[in-house]
């Protein structure tokens, strides 16, 4: 089949290796803040910032230039996405300045938002409803792999210099844009206006959905763009966060492997719950840990505390986005796109209220709780978003109203 088969996994692979090259660059930066800091002469909680900005700048343009090249063959679309933001990232390499290198962030989220919403849109197009949790699943993995190896290995060559992992993004993002020329099949979708990719949002249900998405990425980003200050007192030695790194991107890899296939069997709303009221309970507990416990304590329990983050984080994507696929089948492919901005505006809210939370003399630990407070109000909208979307399938034609 041509729009509704499953796609070759040696096509799918390239997408994989795209969204690898945007999961480096989405974290890596978070564990290099001291030493761009101190090279670009601003305190790190600014330095936060160029993380922030990323997501911001993916949340506001998604929409907008997903609708602009809507009309555009799908393989087109995401080669060029994904060489602006090679581009972005070479202008963060090489920059000499602070205000120069929050540009190239800028360039680079302008291609890694228009690519991200055109890589789940392409595959919600070509595979079957019943394979769908399985392919992202696989996609996404690619993502979720480059926390697990991309980023460490990324950090490795932080210590030399932060740039060079910048290089390594922009390195491994060309490999992926050779690969999707030749490997890809064309797609061509039908042209939507920005007021047609934005029709989804007169539903509230599904806003609030994808506000849950928001809400999942705030109280992640607040935690993990300071990961290496919240971690560093008791782990001081930076091959110790270079490992935790690894451990938390593995976790997250372990945790989107497992999601995808469960929700296909068990359903996305089921699974979705649990996962959001795990990272909730962690969450508080963590927050206690750090609030509390001697340092000989938190050593370790701070460590489980950021590895099941990584399980929960990593496993909420899958089921959140065949959720609210499911929500507007017709109009997945803008549903994805909306959710990516989504995301994108998460984590820039999550670095921005990090960064504000410290500014104002929160110490690192007392974060978690700013997060357990997000999970928390989260965790309330999807069950509110729950019930509602149980409402409408019982009073759907053919469905009984006590369904």
């Amino acid at each position: 089949m041509t729009t509704k088969g499953a796609l070759p996994y040696h096509a799918l692979i390239w997408l994989a290796v795209a969204t690898f090259s945007t999961g480096i660059d989405g974290y890596v930066l978070a564990g290099l803040l001291p030493a761009i800091a101190d090279e670009l002469t601003v305190t790190e909680a600014l330095a936060g910032q160029l993380v922030s900005i990323f997501a911001l700048t993916s949340a506001l343009a998604a929409p907008v230039l997903g609708a602009a090249t809507s009309g555009w063959e799908r393989r087109r679309t995401i080669g060029l996405s994904l060489a602006v933001f090679v581009i972005g990232n070479l202008i963060t390499a090489i920059a000499p300045s602070y205000g120069v290198a929050l540009g190239g962030r800028v360039v680079a989220a302008l291609g890694a938002s228009l690519m991200n919403a055109a890589i789940s849109g392409y595959v919600i197009h070509l595979v079957p409803e019943r394979h769908r949790g399985k392919a992202l699943s696989f996609v996404l993995g690619g993502w979720m792999t480059a926390t697990a190896l991309g980023v460490p290995v990324g950090l490795l060559l932080g210590q030399s210099s932060w740039r060079f992992p910048l290089i390594m993004v922009s390195v491994v993002g060309a490999v992926a844009l050779v690969g999707i020329l030749i490997k890809l099949p064309h797609l061509d979708l039908p042209a939507a206006t920005l007021a047609q990719r934005l029709r989804p949002l007169r539903q509230v249900r599904l806003v609030s959905g994808l506000l849950v998405s928001t809400g999942i990425l705030c109280a992640s980003y607040t935690c993990f763009t300071y990961a290496v200050l919240i971690l560093g007192p008791s782990h001081p030695a930076g091959w110790m966060i270079i490992l935790i790194m690894f451990g938390y991107g593995l976790a997250s890899l372990v945790g989107n492997t497992f999601t995808g296939r469960l929700a296909d069997r068990f359903g996305a709303v089921r699974v979705l719950s649990i996962i959001l009221i795990g990272l909730f309970l962690n969450s508080v507990l963590g927050a206690v840990t750090f609030a509390f416990a001697p340092l000989a304590v938190v050593a370790v329990l701070g460590l489980v505390w950021f590895f099941l983050a990584g399980v929960g984080n990593g496993g909420a994507a899958v089921p959140q986005q065949a959720r609210l696929a499911s929500m507007a089948p017709e109009s997945a492919a803008i549903v994805m796109a909306l959710n990516g901005s989504a995301i994108s505006l998460g984590s820039a809210l999550g670095g921005g209220l990090g960064g504000v939370a410290l500014t104002a003399g929160v110490q690192p630990g007392g974060l978690l709780f700013v997060a357990a407070a997000v999970l928390a109000a989260t965790l309330i909208l999807h069950a509110l978003v729950t019930l509602a979307q149980a409402r409408q399938v019982s009073v759907a034609p053919g469905n009984a109203v006590s369904q």
